[in-house]
Formats: C-alpha cells, structure tokens, sequence
C-alpha cells in the first residue's frame, strides 16, 4: 500500500520563529522597564479628602517640590469618602512601585480598632515612607455660644444635655474620636453630625448649624482669626508655642487629654526598600528646609520628617492608643 504523505503547514516554522522573537522581545522590554531608574514617570499622591482641608494643604505643600527633587510630577488625586478608608485601600491594592502614595493621617491609625471589616491591614499592607507634620486640634465654637472656655463649654454641656450639636470630617474620623474622648473624659453629652470632610462641617459651623468642632488648626485658624469661630482651647498636653495664648484642654480641668493629628507619607507594601528610602531622602530633605517649615507653620502645622521605621512604630503605638480608647467608650462602626 502506498503511504499518504502528512502534509505539514508550510510557514510552521516561520511561525514558531515569529513566537520565539516576540518572547525574547517582550522579556527584552521587560527587563528594560525593571533597568529604568525611579522614577520613570508621574507619580500620584492619593489623598483621603476633599480639596480644602488639613490632609489636601500638607501633601500639596509636600508634593510640589517632591516632584521637582525626582524630576516628574506628582499629581494629586483627592478621594474622600469612609473616614479615609476609601484612599487607603485604593493605595493598599495599587502596584508597590513607588508610583502611588498615600497622605495618611492619624485617622487611619483610628479605624483599625474601629473598624472590624478593613478590607486592608493597616500595617502590613504599607510601606512606611515618613512622618510629614504634626498639627494640634482646637476646640472651635460658633460666636454665638455662650462658652468662652473649655471649662465653661462642659457646664453648658452639663446644663443642656445632648442639645449642643457637634461636627466632624465623618463618623470615625480624628475629629469624631477626639470629641467623644473629651465627652467620655467630662462626663456630658451632645450629638454628633458627621460631615464627608472638615471643610464641609466647619462651613456648617460657620452658618451656625452646628455649635462644636474640634477641628485641626490648619482648617480653623483662618476663621478664628477672622473671628467667625471662637477658639477655647488647644489639645495639646502643653501649650503650643506658635499659639501660647490657647489654653490647654488639661488646664480646663481634664487632665490627661490629649488629641493632635499627624499626617505621613505611605506607600503600598512590598514596595523595593531602595525605592522608599529614595523617597524618604527627598521628602525629609525638603521638611528641614526653612522655607518649607515656614509654609508648614503659616498653615499652623510642624515639620516632622523621620526614619521609615520610626513612623511605622508611630502607626502602632496610635493604632494600640486609639484601639483602648475605641473599646473604653465602646465605639464600633460595623
């Protein structure tokens, strides 16, 4: 019998060499990509507000010469929403290239006792940058509260129980939380109105809708200055020396209390350690310049700048801080 011959495709081996070009070609560019020095492009500085507040000033002022020193852009990209929560794992899943950042504030220490379901770890998921500022809260009342101290604005409480109105950045946020301490710790009530950033709640307090806030200096001074809102008292545990004329929120009678906001740089984790200390370098560098303390102290914030290291030990002692006094006021907002 005579046998058929196998027809075989005549340009197999033309596509065989085709594939194997396109492998070596793309294995090519990938090492490549991987060779190119950081940063090879615009970064995105993620922010967990709305424009206008403490988090938006302090990474604009960072981020504008962080750009210069790596010689590309750094573009803001605010995202408000769920107490931060929403920026936070937007960063936590972005790529650990060095080409996301998140603005953190000491919020996001807060949620991870107050928050059972995270859909991120709010310390493994990141790579801790720095420490960027550090800014003091004031208790700020609209004029036409009859309180002109912290003292005076508990026995008002006292008085009128759960018929002063208080604001904050959103249910959970620093500005939440620091109230209900000072609550907690002077033993009276008044109800909460949760606002989706501090600009939009202290706009309320301004129009009268609302009576208390305890807002970060950053976002009251302006109008405490302009004298349409009261400042009480700082919360610092000693007075501030940019602002020595505000009491203590201590020397009104509640010793110990204690509530600033602080705000950092992270990025995603897993991110090469080469890439976060070349970010470390520049964004420090720029804090201990004197320009830049000016601009942060005008806003009324202080320059920090720290070791990767030492911020993350920060984020969990607040994280442990915060976790007593979430469980002591029985606070869960799942």
């Amino acid at each position: 019998m005579r046998r058929q011959a196998v027809k075989r495709p005549r340009n197999g081996w033309r596509a065989r060499v085709v594939a194997t070009g396109l492998t070596a070609m793309l294995a090519f560019c990938s090492m490549a990509a991987l060779a190119q020095p950081y940063p090879a492009r615009s970064l995105r500085m993620v922010i967990p507000a709305g424009p206008g507040g403490g988090v938006d000033t302090i990474a604009r002022l960072v981020g504008q010469p962080l750009g210069v020193a790596l010689g590309q852009s750094v573009v803001m990209d605010n995202r408000p929403g769920a107490g931060t929560m929403l920026a936070s794992e937007l960063v936590a899943k972005s790529p650990p290239d060095g080409y996301t950042l998140l603005m953190v504030t000491s919020s996001h220490a807060i949620n991870a006792s107050l928050h059972k379901n995270l859909r991120y770890d709010p310390v493994n998921d990141y790579a801790a940058v720095t420490l960027a500022a550090s800014v003091p809260n004031l208790i700020v009342v609209h004029p036409s509260v009859p309180a002109k101290t912290a003292k005076q604005l508990i026995e008002l409480a006292r008085r009128f129980p759960r018929q002063l109105m208080f604001a904050s950045a959103g249910s959970g946020s620093g500005t939440h939380l620091a109230c209900e301490l000072f609550l907690s710790m002077a033993g009276v009530e008044m109800i909460h109105v949760p606002y989706k950033s501090g600009s939009s709640a202290i706009t309320d307090l301004m129009g009268g809708h609302v009576q208390v806030m305890f807002s970060n200096t950053i976002n009251a001074m302006p109008h405490v200055k302009s004298k349409r809102l009261r400042a009480l008292a700082i919360t610092t545990p000693q007075r501030s020396l940019r602002y020595p004329d505000f009491p203590t929120v201590a020397e009104s009678g509640l010793a110990g209390y204690e509530s600033d906001v602080w705000y950092g740089v992270l990025a995603p984790g897993q991110t090469p350690a080469e890439i976060v200390g070349r970010l470390n370098r520049e964004i420090v560098g720029i804090l201990k310049t004197a320009d830049m303390k000016e601009k942060l102290a005008t806003q009324g914030a202080e320059a920090a700048g720290s070791t990767p290291e030492a911020f993350a030990a920060l984020i969990r002692n607040e994280i442990t801080k915060w976790g007593r006094v979430t469980a002591a006021l029985k606070l869960q907002m799942d």
